[in-house]
Order: C-alpha cells, then structure tokens, then sequence
C-alpha cells in the first residue's frame, strides 16, 4: 500500500475508537433510575442517545437532542431535530427552549440524562435579552472569522445565552442530573464542552467582554451584546452559576471520551503497518499554516518508515473570501513547505467529519499536492493567502471526505516518512 492508503488506514481505526455507543453503554450499566428524561446535544448526540435507548430502554419517560444537519440516527423513545451549525439559527432557538422545557418538568426522583458533544453550543443558541438570534450569530460570526479559540467563543457565549454555562442545570432543580461528555476541547474541560451546560462557570461577564476586546471586535459586535455584557459587569444581571453553587449539589458530569482514544487507536494502527510511531502532543494548537511549518519540518527528522501524530485544534485568521477550514488550511500550508519527491504524506481531518463550512473533513496531501493544484490551473498560494483551501485541494484531489461520523473528538494530525 502506498503512504497515501496507510493514512487512511489509520484514520478509520482512529474513527472506530471514537465510536461514542460503547462509551455511553459502559457510563450506564449502573444507571437505576426507574424514570429517565434523555436530553442532549452535538454532533454525536444523536449517537449517545441511540446508545442510551439499547442500555435503559422502557425506562426512558421522554427526550430530545438536537445535532447537527445530516447527524442523524434512528431513535425510538427520544426525538432528534437538526439545527445550524457552526452558525446557530432558528431551528436551534426551538430546540434549546424544548431542552429547557424538559429540564424544568423534571422532578425530584426523576434522572435527567445530558448526553453532550461537540458542537452542542452553536445548536443551543437561546440568547438572553436584549440579545436577538441575529445578533448572537454576528458576534459568533465575527469571533470565529477573527480565530477565537472554543474557549472564547464559549466565554462570550455564556454570557448571552439562558442555556449554557451551568444554567440547564440550574432549570432541572431538584432532579438529578448525569451528565456524559464527548470532549472535543484539549484538556476536557467540563465548563467549555458545548459551553457547559451543566457545569460551573469559571467565567464572568469581564471575562467575556476581555475577549472581544482582545479580538478587535469591542466596537464591532452588536450593541446589545455589549449592553447585555457590561450590565453583567457591573453586577446588574445574575452571573451564571459558579463552582459550589447550590445547584450543582446533585449533579455528576464525566468525560466518556477524548481525543487520547484517537491518537492510542492510530499509534497501534500505524505499528501495526510497521511505522515507528510517535505521539507529538494531544494538544496542537496555533494558527493552522504556522503549525503546519512546525509538523513538516519535526517530520523531516524522522527515520525512514516512521510516523508522527498529534491531536488537537488549530485556529485560522480569516483575511480572505475563499472557502476551507482548519485542517484543510493547514495540509495546504503543509504541501506549500514539501519540496518535489519529499517522502512526506500529512493527513489533517476532523474527527466529525467537517472542518469548517465544507462538506470535507480535511486532506491527506504529499509532494505531489502542488504540482497537481497546478496542473489543473489552481494557484496553491494565492488559494493560502485568500484562505481557499478547499477549492485547492478539490482541485489537486486531496480532500478527505467521509460524510457525517457522528462522533467528535478534536483533530487528527499524521505525517508518514515512507
């Protein structure tokens, strides 16, 4: 098999670790509740609930998750709606006042069951007033065009939502609450996973108004995002619940899964293909094209047959009109450092199956990915320069396309040295 076909290779079995049902079944077998209320959502909720249907069965009273589109699976006993992703829209609106409504009905005996994924803060917008749906999405728009981390974006989220940052958690009072988490944040932090809806906030209405500011967008964002953010800075509005907050008195949340499942899972792949394997790091971070450099040049140093991996989520600087994501940005820059005949094939995907708003999970590209671009008439570094990745890599026939996986554990990145 060429380099190409042994990436792949690795790839898929990175994907099968990342299954979220056995993760969901294992978190559950101790489950007694004898009234289970399913609530959820993220890409790979819909996923988690099928899973939770097979473990608990009839004592399932009622549910509802949201995923993103085309992240659907068949369900018996909860209903799924699909909603907009990464920009959130009025079908998320619906959907996270219905998970609201649920949550409030709960009672004292009952199990509210919060199955979360990536991906779940877009789907969940529920602003608070004087905040619109519009308006939310513009700033969402702007932080994301201005390569905020999850972990700003959720900071300015929280502040302008009735959902997320521990307050779902807050409307199911007294139930109990067990909440079971795909992380797709490096370092799995309960309170930044889809923004935490069922964990403290660490974060205030300071901290949120720190980030637009330190994005460049103090003056652009809506006005009623700043009136909402600096009421909340003076004490005028309720923060959201902190740690050791009453209301978290009967809730457990845990992390059912991480990006380590994906990195072990293609470690043991590529040894078993005969690589030399080594793990970089699960926490890749930094602008895409920069880290690219840093992943060509720790893979030119590599033995011969050897393999380099990472996990993790880098960020783009938006400047340009083009269409792309993350990982696409960063095999473009990747293939822009490989010289002709380099024995040097890099795989960036996201484990969900999209990276960014293309229809493409990321690239596998090679020394060759240039000369290809070009062949076809593309020009590989002004698509760098107009943040056009995915028409390049179309083009060179380098995207790495797997539809929806329904699962979401960060990124994976692999460089192979034939």
């Amino acid at each position: 098999m060429s380099a190409r076909d042994d990436a792949r290779v690795l790839w898929q079995a990175a994907l099968a670790a990342g299954d979220p049902a056995p993760l969901v079944r294992r978190h559950l077998a101790a489950v007694d509740a004898r009234r289970v209320l399913v609530l959820g959502c993220g890409k790979a909720s819909g996923a988690m609930a099928r899973a939770a249907e097979e473990t608990l069965g009839e004592r399932i009273a009622d549910g509802f998750v949201v995923v993103k589109d085309g992240y659907t699976v068949p369900l018996a006993r909860v209903r799924l709606a699909e909603a907009g992703h990464p920009v959130p829209d009025a079908r998320g609106l619906a959907a996270s006042a219905r998970l609201l409504e649920l949550a409030r009905g709960a009672g004292e005996a009952d199990l509210v069951l919060f199955l979360v994924s990536g991906g779940g803060s877009a789907l969940t917008p529920a602003p608070a007033p004087p905040v619109t749906l519009a308006e939310k999405r513009e700033v969402t728009r702007l932080l994301l065009a201005a390569g905020a981390t999850i972990a700003e974006l959720n900071a300015v989220r929280k502040h302008l939502s009735r959902f997320k940052g521990g307050q779902l958690a807050r409307a199911a009072r007294p139930a109990s609450v067990l909440t079971l988490a795909l992380s797709d944040v490096i370092g799995d932090p309960l309170d930044v996973i889809a923004s935490g809806p069922t964990a403290p906030d660490p974060t205030t209405f300071r901290d949120a108004l720190d980030v637009l500011e330190a994005r460049g967008l103090g003056a652009r964002a809506p006005a009623s995002v700043r009136e909402r953010l600096e009421a909340g800075r003076r004490g005028a509005l309720e923060e959201t619940p902190k740690p050791g907050d009453r209301v978290f008195e009967r809730v457990e949340n845990v992390v059912v899964g991480n990006n380590a499942l994906v990195t072990d899972a293609a470690l043991a792949a590529a040894g078993r293909l005969g690589y030399r394997a080594e793990l970089l790091t699960r926490a890749l971070e930094g602008e895409a094209r920069h880290v690219a450099r840093d992943l060509v040049a720790r893979a030119r140093r590599l033995p011969p047959r050897a393999c380099l991996i990472a996990g993790g989520e880098t960020t783009v600087t938006v400047r340009g009109r083009g269409r792309g994501g993350r990982c696409q940005e960063l095999a473009l820059a990747a293939a822009l450092e490989l010289t002709s005949g380099e024995p040097l094939t890099l795989l960036a995907a996201g484990t969900d199956g999209t990276d960014g708003p293309t229809d493409a999970a990321g690239a596998i590209v090679d020394a060759g990915t240039v000369g290809r671009a070009r062949a076809a008439g593309a020009d590989p570094w002004r698509a760098l320069d107009d943040n056009d990745a995915h028409t390049l890599l179309a083009a060179s026939g380098d995207l790495l396309v797997t539809g929806p996986t329904n699962t979401n554990l960060l990124d994976l990145y692999l460089v192979l040295r034939d």
